[in-house]
């Protein structure tokens, strides 16, 4: 993209530090990306929906619900997950993978080298607690959440961020001060919504 060099303003300059921790922390909790949820949440069917918020013990029952049904790898369950769930749901790596070795621990599953992946089974054990759980437990993750509406709140909070950076690149010193008095009073009235 062409600049001119009669553009406005660009990026902060020498003062830029302290330019950047004024508009950061206008943004108090959320971080100037709104990067946690609503604003980081399920990006589309299929590709990770609440991703790893789900609960621990939702993750426990999913992999034992899925072993009861056949062996697994590891990244196979996260992919049924996913599946099963509609796109809704699929669980990081970083939740699987100590889930199955606890329950390794457990004596619940066990494992075997396949193709230098490891193949996890249940035990007897195992599946007579997934026989007294859920047979579904990942459809159960997405339960009790507005997806329309979380949708409608993260198209705003982007429009929001998209108007505050297009005044932080081309306006006037006055035009930024004013720009985050508004973040900052917009940040006060989310939090009065909860006041009331």
């Amino acid at each position: 993209m062409r600049r001119s060099h009669g553009q406005g303003h660009r990026a902060p300059g020498r003062h830029g530090v302290r330019e950047f921790e004024e508009r950061r922390a206008a943004f108090g909790p959320f971080g100037p990306g709104f990067g946690g949820p609503p604003f980081g949440g399920p990006r589309g069917r299929g590709r990770g929906g609440p991703g790893g918020r789900a609960r621990r013990g939702d993750v426990r029952a999913s992999i034992l619900a899925l072993l009861g049904d056949r062996p697994m790898h590891g990244y196979e369950m996260i992919q049924e997950i996913a599946e099963r769930s509609g796109g809704t749901w699929k669980p990081s790596p970083g939740s699987v993978y100590p889930t199955l070795q606890m329950l390794e621990d457990e004596g619940l599953i066990t494992s075997e080298s396949e193709g230098g992946k490891k193949l996890f089974t249940l035990t007897d054990a195992g599946r007579e607690e997934a026989g007294a759980g859920s047979r579904t437990p990942w459809l159960e993750v997405g339960r009790g959440v507005d997806w329309e509406a979380m949708q409608e709140i993260r198209q705003a909070g982007f429009g929001f961020m998209e108007a505050f950076g297009q005044v932080w690149r081309t306006g006037s010193k006055e035009q930024r001060q004013k720009a985050l008095e508004v973040v900052n009073e917009a940040r006060k009235k989310l939090y009065l919504i909860l006041a009331d």
